[in-house]
Parts: structure tokens; sequence; C-alpha cells
């Protein structure tokens, strides 16, 4: 009786062989095609590396680089990129600080009434928590803005730089977008803003003696155009007029 033989298989297309021209990926595209997924790679690239260069001149020691460049890095970084070492010792930020703001509403039959306090720093809280993806707006653009003004005013709130003025408009700008131009039936007409700064209670185990009373800073009242609301409210505007 003869050995049985094994006659070597031929796998066709069919029977999970594949062909060596049957890959896919970017080779698989038209030249066009191509063209286009190397360009956006190229701009994501240009861009990333602008990004990253603006802000680390912004943050490292001065010199030659960052003083030649000082005006173009600072039109950059400022406001919604501006970097800070709160975090780091030898001075990590010890307090919890919530910013607040009311409005004052123009209602129909002419009066004008003021809300309550609004907690803008916990509806971003809300908004993050339980989040495994949230918002860099709501766990950024309030906090780094009121730091911006903070660092750009004294304790009398007057401008202390040439940053001043944008600050205020960039925290007005927010709370504005926050409350919308309406407000218990009325048209808002005025904000006011303040922060609220609680001490972190010292830990159980050490003698140290913390105040955690609540701390406000208040600022003036700011007169708001529905150009502060952003385009949709300022075309509203326009129709109501």
């Amino acid at each position: 009786m003869e050995p049985a033989t094994i006659s070597p298989r031929a796998d066709g297309p069919g029977e999970g062989g594949g062909s060596a021209d049957s890959g896919g990926g970017i080779a698989s595209l038209s030249p066009v095609s191509r063209f286009l997924v190397a360009a956006a790679v190229s701009v994501a690239v240009v861009a990333s590396a602008v990004h990253l260069g603006a802000v680390f001149l912004h943050v490292a020691p001065a010199n030659t680089v960052s003083k030649q460049y000082d005006a173009a890095v600072d039109d950059y970084v400022y406001p919604e990129f501006e970097q800070n070492w709160k975090l780091f010792a030898p001075n990590p930020l010890q307090q919890n600080v919530a910013v607040h703001a009311r409005a004052q509403v123009l209602l129909g039959d002419g009066r004008r009434t003021t809300t309550g306090w609004v907690d803008l720093t916990a509806e971003d809280f809300r908004a993050v928590r339980h989040n495994p993806a949230p918002s860099h707006i709501n766990q950024n653009e309030l906090r780094r803005a009121w730091d911006f003004y903070v660092n750009s005013h004294d304790e009398e709130n007057r401008p202390n730089g040439t940053r001043g003025e944008l600050s205020s408009q960039y925290v007005k700008n927010i709370v504005c977008g926050r409350l919308g131009p309406r407000l218990n039936g009325g048209e808002v007409v005025r904000i006011q803003v303040r922060s609220a700064a609680t001490p972190v209670a010292s830990p159980k185990w050490s003698s140290e003696k913390v105040s955690t009373q609540t701390a406000y800073r208040v600022l003036p009242w700011w007169t708001v155009e529905p150009e502060d609301f952003g385009t949709a409210a300022s075309a509203a505007g326009e129709d109501a007029r």
C-alpha cells in the first residue's frame, strides 16, 4: 500500500490567500487623496509646532529669542493659552476660588431688577464631574480668564499693565455668554462679577491653623451691549430695534 501524499494547496482569492496587491491604507488612495492627506498632516504638524514653540517661549526664562519675539508670542498666548505655575512648589494654590456673576435686568415696563448671584464655577464643576471627556471650556476658560484679570489688575481693580482692558473684556464676554442677553423676562443691561476665595483647611495631622472664611472680591458694574453676547445676540438686538 502506497503512503498517502499531500498535495500543496493553491490558495486562490476566494480561499483566504489574498493577493499581494490587495492592501489598503494610503497606498490604495488616489493621487489627489494622497496629496490632500499629506497637506492636512503638514498643516497639523506646522500648527502644533507653532503652538508648542509659542507656549515654550512664554514660560521659558527670558532669552534672546523670547525677547525678540515677545510681542508676537504675547499676542498669540493671551488670553486663551496663558500659563502659570500655581500647581507647583514653593507656592502652590491653597484656596478654592469660585467666580460668581449677577445681572441688572431692564423689564418691559421700564423697571430695573437685579438677579441673585450665580455661581458660574459650580456650573463648570457640574459639567466636568463624572464626564469622561470634559470640555476644555468647562475646565479652564473661566478659571484662566479670572487669573488673567487678577494678574493684570491691582486690589482696587485698576489695570496695572497694557493687558488690563483686554482681560476685563475677556471676562465680560465670558460672563455675558453664560448669562445670556435676557433674564427673568427682561433685557440684561449691566453685569457684575465677584470672586469667592475659600482657603483649604489644614489636614487633621497638621498643627497649622487656617481660617476657612470666604473672602470676596467684587468688581464694579459693567454696562453691556448686544455685541458683548456674541454675533447671534447682536443680530437679535438689532432686530428688536
